[in-house]
């Protein structure tokens, strides 16, 4: 999902039906045009992993992946995202399955308050996918974008560090398969 889909034209009180894969399952939302995609996975389809901070895309903590790439579903209507394929932090992983990424958080104690780690998550996701190769040094600026309000940065750069290192060849990240 490059750039967002043009939303219809619409009456005030219009719903707008919305298909969506999310977390690989197939949803239907039929909802307000002006109800965003983060409102719709929380309030419509129960995934409350998806956490809203400033809902004003500046924080990042309510950052998923829309076909692919990190998008601030707080900034992105749920229309928008017609036909997209979603992946909410409930998709990264499961505790009989953990993603990497989680993996690495657990075992550098990268989760404080807990608010900012899905964003992280996602971001991070998003990061290690289009930059497999990425230098740490680096990994502070690229992950500027999501807030922690606990300032447990260093731990959150250290797992993200980790994980990168310890990637497995032809797993792409987002493919649980």
């Amino acid at each position: 999902m490059s750039t967002p889909r043009p939303v219809p034209l619409t009456g005030t009180d219009e719903r707008i039906t919305t298909r969506l894969t999310v977390n690989g399952v197939p949803a239907e939302v039929t909802l307000p045009a002006r109800v965003t995609l983060a409102d719709a996975l929380r309030d419509h389809l129960g995934l409350t992993g998806t956490h809203l901070g400033c809902e004003h895309g500046v924080c990042g903590m309510c950052t998923v992946l829309a076909d692919g790439t990190a998008v601030r579903s707080c900034l992105l209507l749920a229309c928008q995202a017609d036909g997209a394929a979603i992946t909410t932090v409930e998709g990264l992983g499961s505790p009989a399955d953990p993603h990497p990424l989680q993996e690495a958080f657990g075992r550098h104690h990268a989760l404080q308050c807990g608010f900012c780690t899905p964003g992280f998550l996602m971001s991070a996701c998003d990061l290690l996918d289009s930059q497999p190769d990425i230098d740490a040094g680096d990994l502070p600026a690229e992950l500027s974008g999501v807030l922690c309000r606990c300032t447990g940065y260093r731990n959150i750069v250290a797992a993200v560090a980790d994980a990168s290192r310890s990637r497995r060849p032809g797993r792409p990240e987002t493919d649980r398969g």
